[in-house]
């Protein structure tokens, strides 16, 4: 910590901390993530951003809280941000002072109005389907309140911070097998569905990342959000290294030809030995297993029938990508894309599963966060409805978060933003 430390009573002294203390601290506590990470502030300085690391330490001098804080110029002046963090907190009333006044402090450094935080606390648990599990965390709500923040509320649906997440613990799980297991029965077919059919995954560096990029753009487009772009992907990974996995599922048309050959062949031999059967002496039973047979084998007719468009395009299709981060806590699943022409290859279905098994498992990492939810789970037509059956597929639970707060620095310039922003709605 900077020796310009302050101290806020006989127990705490906050100021300005390196970005390798804050690693230090985010792999030290449950609360650490990617976004509380030095690489946070490397990406905000290669994106022309500032940043500034602050902690709080206790009366041995040991560093029990802390953030990177991100300063972005609005209309009014700079607006801190600090995601998912403050990391290390409580609900103890005199941490949440210490590390609201360091905080505070660097924010008038940086002329800011404001500062909006999104810990990364639980408010409540929820099962995969939405039903709450345990006890909500308003403690934590009265103790922000008390240091001077104001609580956005709660809501459902998507924002800056999602409130709610889809999270799967791995934490038994040792290899490939249990993995697949583990997962909803859909899940499980469309991963051995995807392996059957000629897709494979791998990871991908900066030269390909035009590929990433076209796919997630053009999922975009279908599905209506704003996406980032080859430029941003390059930028993360420099800043990241090795922590940062983007990851490619291709088809390859040879592969998917013939095992869809060697099933035909198959299916036309069942066929036949059902038919000679049916022809020797007919019964309901046979006729019922022939009939399926026969639906399976023109099924497969067409598949091959349409091959033959996929091979005009290439040997090798890529049909599907994600972005990983991982961190010694978790692995987080945090951009993704898929092309609706090879929906029925269910390559995105198999990125997770490889994704799970070579960055988690294997690594020792028992945290797998697939990520923002809506929050709905009783709606059908909601916009996240499709996001959230997929994730449910895979077995996991749901955290809401405690939401975000925001903390007046200059009150005149904040209250001016403010009423411009209400405006603005009007």
């Amino acid at each position: 910590m900077s020796a310009t430390a302050n101290r806020t009573d006989t127990t705490y002294t906050f100021g300005v901390i390196t970005p390798e203390e804050l690693d230090r601290l985010s792999e030290a506590t449950s609360q650490g993530s990617f976004q509380q990470w030095s690489g946070q502030v490397r990406l905000a300085k290669i994106r022309g951003h500032e940043a500034e690391c602050v902690g709080v330490c206790d009366a041995s001098g040991n560093l029990v809280t802390g953030c990177v804080i991100l300063y972005l110029n609005g209309r009014f002046g700079a607006d801190g941000s600090v995601y998912f963090g403050p990391i290390g907190i409580s609900d103890d009333p005199a941490l949440l002072r210490a590390i609201t006044e360091a905080i505070r402090e660097s924010a008038r450094r940086h002329h800011a109005v404001s500062v909006a935080c999104w810990p990364n606390v639980a408010y409540r648990l929820y099962s995969s389907n939405g039903q709450p599990d345990g006890e909500p965390n308003d403690a934590l709500l009265a103790g922000f309140a008390d240091a001077g923040w104001t609580h956005g509320g709660f809501h459902t649906g998507y924002d800056v911070v999602c409130q709610w997440m889809y999270v799967k613990d791995l934490t038994s799980i040792t290899n490939g097998k249990e993995l697949l297991a583990s997962f909803g029965k859909r899940a499980q077919w469309s991963v051995k569905r995807a392996q059957s059919m000629g897709v494979h995954v791998r990871e991908i560096g900066p030269d390909e990342f035009d590929v990433f990029a076209d796919i997630e753009r053009r999922t975009g487009e279908r599905r209506g959000f704003a996406t980032r772009g080859a430029d941003y992907f390059r930028q993360f990974k420099q800043a990241y290294g090795a922590d940062a996995h983007f990851m490619l599922a291709e088809i390859h048309i040879a592969e998917y030809v013939a095992d869809m050959t060697a099933k035909r062949e198959a299916l036309q031999a069942k066929v036949a030995r059902l038919q000679a059967k049916y022809d020797e002496r007919p019964t309901t039973r046979i006729e019922r297993q022939l009939g399926e047979e026969s639906r399976n084998l023109a099924a497969a007719d067409k598949r091959l029938a349409e091959v033959e468009g996929y091979a005009r395009k290439g040997d090798v299709l890529p049909a599907a990508a994600s972005m990983f981060v991982s961190h010694p806590n978790e692995v987080v699943y945090q951009y993704s894309g898929s092309l609706e022409e090879y929906k029925p290859f269910y390559a995105s279905a198999l990125i997770q599963y490889e994704a799970m098994l070579h960055l988690c498992v294997e690594q020792g990492v028992s945290r797998y966060n697939f990520y923002g939810i809506s929050g709905v789970f009783d709606d059908p037509n909601d916009e996240g409805r499709g996001v959230l059956e997929f994730k449910q597929g895979f077995n996991g639970y749901v955290e809401q978060m405690v939401g975000k707060f925001t903390l007046p620095v200059d009150k005149f310039r904040f209250g001016v933003s403010n009423l411009a922003h209400k405006l603005l709605r009007r």
